[in-house]
């Protein structure tokens, strides 16, 4: 326990001078600056009509404009909405609608997609902001201009309101309920000790991935609210991050498994350039990370590398590197806020060493998807939610998923919703049906394979799979367009119309370890 104050802004008045995030390009800001940049954006906001229970969206790089946006939104009872900005416009502004974000905040790097997004989205010109230039939008300065770096009145407690996918194929919103109550009064950045993360110290926190994640921005901002400094990545690269752990000792970060192997790729003699002996916890999650890659990680860097189970709804499960060369491949045991369990499909717990549906329940209260009750109500057990995966929990506790997300595509460390991007093959007229899932991928774990059914009169040639390729170009973000396009006479269906998805996947998975 420490008596030092709770939460970045009573730290932020207590010790202003301090230097709290050093951004992508080196420049050092301190708590004073950051504190008061938040202020101003509250002042803005409220100005612009936003009230507490509102939401305001962004289309952000890692920056000091990401970290303002949060602060601000969590002492005024804001939801802030960070938005993928390797979204297509159709997509950003979707998102921007269904949240009835009544403010956008973009960077200029997307700012012909910020642009097209909010026209769709009806957003009105005088609530659109740039950082940079963006015909149309006001200056991100003019928002903070003239307004007071004081803290506002009537501080509450604001959430972040992170999309993940819907039944329909379109992302929904975790939204969880305002408490009504001051920020201190929560223990901010207080879920980090379930790692072994202490406050304050000489810890240092590297972002080396975009805060638009769920897990990234709330490792950031808990390690902000402990006393910590963040350093910022932009644009990852292996080497380059080597080169900020050893310049900034950095002590912790959050990490995919992608990066594991972008990592080990490096030549040996790079990577032994390069001191990672401050590192005290290189936390990783959001997708498998193959037995051989851990081992090697957990060989390089030590007994640092740790994993933990959990989604944008909640969590979770943790599990250090010594426990899991214990139990090879487990995700860990429940969180001290947390409770794990397995049931079957009538709902029933299921004993140790029996697969079901892995169910999670937290002490700190639920959510439920923002407009979307039915997945709401289908996702719960009583108090217990879950995401769909599968897994065991063994006499010990330890959770071992057996598979991820019902036919989730994890590429990277990024979620591909099968039933989105099926939905845009559908739209196109050669197609009669389709089925779309990841199939191995050397690098990225996995990467978005379709098969489609051709309509009736269309060729299954390569000028109809390089026609459907252009077709979902103009409809989805890079990382969830099919790299390549298969077809099939007639899908595996069974009379109720149930796609046997499984008999489709299993080809491309012959003679390889599927990772879970």
């Amino acid at each position: 326990m420490t008596d030092k104050p709770n939460g970045f802004w009573a730290q932020a008045t207590a010790a202003p001078d301090r230097t709290v995030l050093v951004t992508p390009t080196g420049q050092a800001w301190t708590a004073g600056h950051l504190h008061g940049a938040a202020n101003r954006l509250v002042h803005g906001l409220r100005a612009a009509g936003l009230r507490a229970g509102d939401a305001f969206a962004t289309v952000l790089p890692n920056g000091p404009e990401f970290l303002t946006a949060h602060l601000a939104a969590t002492q005024a009872g804001f939801y802030l909405v960070p938005v993928n900005h390797h979204l297509l416009a159709p997509e950003i502004a979707w998102i921007v609608a269904d949240s009835g974000a009544k403010v956008l905040l973009a960077h200029e790097r997307w700012g012909a997609a910020a642009t097209a997004a909010a026209d769709e989205a009806g957003l009105p010109a005088a609530h659109r902001y740039a950082v940079g230039t963006i015909a149309g939008f006001r200056p991100y300065a003019a928002l903070l201009h003239g307004m007071p770096g004081t803290p506002p009145a009537d501080r509450t407690l604001g959430w972040v309101m992170n999309y993940t996918s819907g039944t329909t194929g379109r992302p929904r919103g975790v939204r969880r309920p305002l408490p009504g109550r001051v920020p201190e009064e929560s223990h901010l950045g207080g879920f980090l000790g379930f790692f072994g993360i202490e406050p304050f110290g000489d810890n240092v926190h590297l972002v080396c991935s975009p805060l638009y994640h769920t897990a990234v921005l709330q490792f950031a901002a808990a390690s902000l609210h402990i006393g910590h400094t963040l350093v910022l990545m932009d644009k990852w690269t292996p080497e380059e991050m080597l080169r900020l752990i050893e310049t900034h000792r950095c002590t912790h970060t959050h990490m995919v498994p992608t990066q594991f192997r972008r990592l080990l790729a490096l030549p040996p003699e790079v990577r032994e350039a390069y001191d990672v002996s401050s590192m005290r916890h290189a936390v990783h999650g959001a997708a498998p990370c193959p037995d051989h890659v851990k081992r090697a990680m957990i060989r390089w860097w030590g007994e640092c590398v740790e994993e933990y189970y959990a989604a944008s709804e909640g969590g979770g499960a943790f599990v250090t590197a010594g426990e899991w060369l214990r139990k090879p491949g487990t995700v860990g045991k429940a969180w001290p806020i947390s409770e794990l369990a397995v049931l079957d499909e009538d709902g029933t717990p299921l004993p140790a060493g029996r697969t079901g549906t892995v169910y999670m329940r937290m002490a700190t209260g639920g959510f439920a998807y923002h407009k979307d009750a039915d997945k709401t109500r289908k996702s719960r057990v009583g108090d217990f939610f879950t995401v769909g995966d599968l897994g065991h929990l063994d006499e010990d506790g330890y959770l071992f998923l057996h598979d991820r997300k019902i036919d989730l595509i994890i590429s990277g460390g990024v979620n591909v919703y099968p039933a989105e991007v099926e939905s845009v093959l559908l739209r196109h007229p050669a197609v009669a049906d389709a089925a779309v899932f990841g199939i191995p991928h050397d690098d990225w774990g996995e990467e978005v394979k379709a098969v489609v059914e051709p309509a009736e009169g269309h060729r299954p040639d390569d000028a109809l799979a390089a026609e459907l390729l252009g077709h979902c170009a103009q409809a989805l973000a890079g990382y969830k367009r099919p790299r390549s396009v298969d077809f099939i006479a007639a899908m595996p269906r069974d009379p109720n119309g149930k796609l046997y998805k499984r008999h489709l996947r299993e080809p491309y998975w012959r003679g390889c370890e599927r990772a879970v």
